[in-house]
C-alpha cells in the first residue's frame, strides 16, 4: 500500500436515504504529504510520469468496454 498507517484515515458511516432505504458511505482522509509523494497533491506545480504507459490494446479494450455500458 502506498500509504503508511498514520497517513490515511477512513470512517464508515450509514444512514437512511430519502427513499427510506439504508445506504452507506466512507469518509477517507489522506495526509497531504502522502499525496505530494505520489504526485497527487493539488498544490504541486506539475506531476511527472513515473512508469510506462499501458499498452495500446489496454486503451482499445477500455474504449470497447465503455461503449458497452
Amino acid at each position: 500500500m502506498p500509504f503508511a498507517p498514520d497517513e490515511i484515515q477512513w470512517n464508515p458511516a450509514c444512514g437512511i436515504g430519502p427513499d427510506g432505504h439504508w445506504w452507506g458511505w466512507f469518509d477517507i482522509r489522506v495526509h497531504p504529504d502522502a499525496l505530494w509523494r505520489l504526485g497527487l497533491h493539488p498544490d504541486q506545480p506539475t506531476s511527472k510520469v513515473n512508469g510506462p504507459s499501458p499498452p495500446g490494446w489496454w486503451h482499445a479494450a477500455a474504449e470497447r468496454n465503455a461503449r458497452r455500458r
